[in-house]
């Protein structure tokens, strides 16, 4: 399937980006794993936008994923994580990367505006000095507290246990009630 607003290469999103970049518009860049898409992405990814006049969001290919979050995420593939971010009005551009950060995809597009979480100290951010040599500047955003991919994963696993034990206090309910 083809995803709509998905670079194939850092080349073809730079060569999107001319035109756009010709006319004055602001492009702003921020990355991450993106895996299951919650209110607080979707909020994190609308303050970006208000940033500039283009979003491009990097994305944590699935290897990168697994060595930065662990065994089991990805949840949703490379693909299937792309095509939700595409589906956002916010976001104008997705492109995934393979690498831990997105430093050298920082360097090669060189955005007006780098975006990362409240999280992350400034300093620590990846592309932070290619974007200011290019006299760009480094935004914060501040995230949504208790919203995040490992709290959904741990609700859903707490309620399927819960669920799980329901289902089995039910179970011994009944065979008490037989006997």
């Amino acid at each position: 399937m083809s995803v709509p607003k998905l670079a194939p290469d850092p080349a073809a999103l730079t060569a999107a980006l001319a035109p756009r970049r010709s006319a004055g518009a602001r492009i702003v860049f921020t990355n991450g794993c993106f895996d299951l898409l919650h209110p607080g992405h979707v909020r994190y990814l609308a303050a970006a936008r208000a940033l500039g006049d283009v979003l491009v969001v990097g994305l944590n290919g699935d290897a990168s994923v697994r060595r930065l979050k662990g065994p089991g995420r990805p949840i949703l593939c490379a693909e299937e994580r792309a095509e939700v971010l595409a589906g956002l009005a916010a976001v104008d551009h997705v492109i995934v990367f393979e690498e831990d950060t997105p430093r050298a995809l920082v360097a090669a597009l060189g955005p007006d505006v780098l975006v990362k979480g409240a999280d992350w100290p400034e300093d620590e951010i990846a592309g932070r000095d290619e974007t200011l040599a290019r006299g760009g500047r480094v935004e914060r955003i501040p995230l949504v507290p208790g919203i995040s991919t490992t709290e959904l994963i741990r609700r859903t696993r707490d309620a399927a246990v819960g669920a799980k034990t329901g289902v089995i206090r039910g179970q011994l309910r009944r065979r008490r009630n037989r006997g």
